[in-house]
């Protein structure tokens, strides 16, 4: 059984607040059933946008890359993606050093 991704959302911005990681929700999407993007600015310009996925070969739910580089165009594919899926949410990490915690136990669950 899935978590909600309302509840999702809530338990990992908390999880990076004990982290001292700022983090803030960009876009609200569906409470139970939306898909969650998490976008690392490193704070020098360039960022990163990860989101969920399958791993067809084990079965696992992985973070895969859906865009690296200049800030600008991680947010142009972001703004692309929400027009396509607006039950997505967005969640905006200030990392200089890219730190996530997706790669904890129980986030990639």
């Amino acid at each position: 059984m899935r978590l909600a991704a309302g509840l999702w959302v809530q338990a990992y911005i908390r999880r990076l607040q004990l982290a001292d990681i700022p983090a803030y929700v960009i876009a609200k999407g569906d409470a139970t059933a939306g898909s969650v993007i998490v976008k690392v600015a490193r704070l020098d310009g360039t960022a990163v946008a990860k989101s969920r996925s399958f791993d067809m070969e084990t079965g696992a739910r992985i973070w895969m890359v859906l865009a690296d580089g200049p800030e600008q165009d991680v947010d142009a594919s972001l703004t692309r993606q929400r027009s396509f899926d607006p039950d997505l949410w967005i969640i905006e990490i200030e990392s200089r050093d890219g730190r996530d915690l997706l790669d904890e136990p129980g986030l990639s669950d």
